[in-house]
């Protein structure tokens, strides 16, 4: 899917290395959704009670949302592959504004839930979709540090949104929370409307293409790569707070600011991870791979060390996300002449490894208590340096071969 933007071209952005504005408004659309996704986690004791259902199943809604970006994304991508990208981009911010509004007023636990998937649909195909936008606001030598500013909007969500969201929703109730939500998506939304440019597109939509370069095999192990990446960072992250409370002996409130520090981590990980794949993609990838690993093994024996284990997990925080960008970036250059289904779809590998994570590190858990994790998740990460190694060695093999035969 080629894109002709000579209007962009001249612009100071472009010309004299800024980013522009459009950018932030995809990003302010990130934000709104990291805060969606994750502001349920802080709230659960109080839909809980609201809604007179148990601590589990309010549960659900966090993990019917996760599947509602799993499925959404690739379904409502082929659903609306020949909608021009700004038009879908609009079209995806008022599905969430929509979702987020009912969440507000929904009267019982199945619709809330109902309105929670339906939000989630936008979730991946918006990022998606944006990322692709973002690496054409930009020159060819700045497209990961551009989507890096996109997906920020995420990782700040986890430092600054969920919890002042948290604290909206437990002094005005958890609707409240939801009606925040709803105003940043109408401000991202106004925000799209004016400032992303309209990108005019050479070829019409190709599903099919589509379709190939989503099952191109080199794809489809970028996309297991990064969800074992996801996966290793859901392993320990959901499970970090009775680690800390547990082995090293932090109380409750303490964890959170470790948490807070966390989400700084991942912030400079993520604008991190981006200029290192804009200099080096797949060199600076397999090395985050490898120190990530390295990390996450060292965490085991950080843990009964209080101090030691806060510097590990903000190291871990930088490390864990500076993997993203270029996960992104890996995908839209393996399918640069229709690459949005993959593109969407990577947020659907992710959650998944997310999912995947969370479950496997409930297992180790289970049967070799909670100091196993990291070692879990260490391996997680060698697996994906392993993948990302693989697909660095075959492109080189089939470079070369591609120039030996002329």
């Amino acid at each position: 899917m080629q894109a002709s933007i000579p209007d962009l071209q001249a612009s100071p952005a472009r010309t004299k290395g800024r980013f522009p504005l459009s950018l932030l408004c995809l990003t302010l659309g990130a934000f709104a959704i990291g805060m969606t996704e994750f502001i349920i986690m802080g709230l659960l004791p109080n839909v809980a009670n609201d809604l007179h259902v148990t601590i589990p199943q309010a549960g659900q809604l966090i993990t019917g949302y996760a599947l509602g970006v799993a499925v959404g994304a690739p379904v409502l991508t082929i659903l609306t592959h020949k909608v021009p990208q700004k038009k879908l981009l609009v079209l995806l911010m008022c599905i969430f504004i929509i979702g987020n509004a009912f969440s507000v007023i929904a009267p019982t636990y199945w619709l809330l839930l109902a309105a929670r998937i339906g939000t989630a649909f936008a979730h991946g195909t918006f990022l998606g979709v944006g990322s692709l936008i973002a690496t054409r606001l930009v020159s060819p030598d700045r497209r990961a540090s551009a989507v890096s500013i996109v997906l920020a909007g995420l990782t700040i969500a986890n430092i600054i949104g969920v919890p002042f969201g948290t604290f909206i929703g437990q002094q005005l109730g958890w609707r409240a929370s939801f009606g925040a939500i709803t105003i940043l998506g109408i401000l991202s939304l106004a925000g799209i409307i004016r400032f992303i440019p309209v990108i005019r597109q050479e070829h019409a939509p190709d599903l099919a293409k589509e379709f190939r370069n989503l099952m191109n095999p080199q794809v489809l192990l970028v996309l297991l790569t990064g969800a074992l990446g996801c996966g290793s960072l859901f392993a320990v992250f959901t499970y970090i707070t009775p680690m800390l409370e547990n082995i090293s002996g932090f109380a409750e409130h303490s964890v959170t600011w470790i948490l807070v520090l966390f989400g700084f981590g991942v912030t400079i990980g993520n604008m991190l991870g981006g200029k290192l794949a804009d200099w080096k993609l797949m060199p600076s990838l397999m090395t985050n791979f490898g120190v990530l690993a390295v990390i996450l093994a060292v965490l085991t024996f950080m843990l009964p060390h209080p101090y030691l284990a806060v510097i590990t997990v903000f190291c871990w925080g930088i490390a864990a996300f500076g993997i993203m960008p270029g996960i992104q970036v890996r995908i839209m250059n393996l399918t640069r002449e229709a690459p949005l289904l993959a593109a969407t779809s990577s947020h659907s590998a992710l959650n998944l490894g997310n999912a995947g994570g969370a479950y496997l590190g409930g297992l180790a858990i289970t049967y070799s208590g909670l100091a196993s994790v990291p070692w879990l998740a260490a391996a997680l990460a060698a697996l994906g340096l392993i993948g990302a190694m693989t697909s660095y060695l075959v492109e080189r093999k089939l470079t070369m071969t591609a120039s030996s035969a002329h």
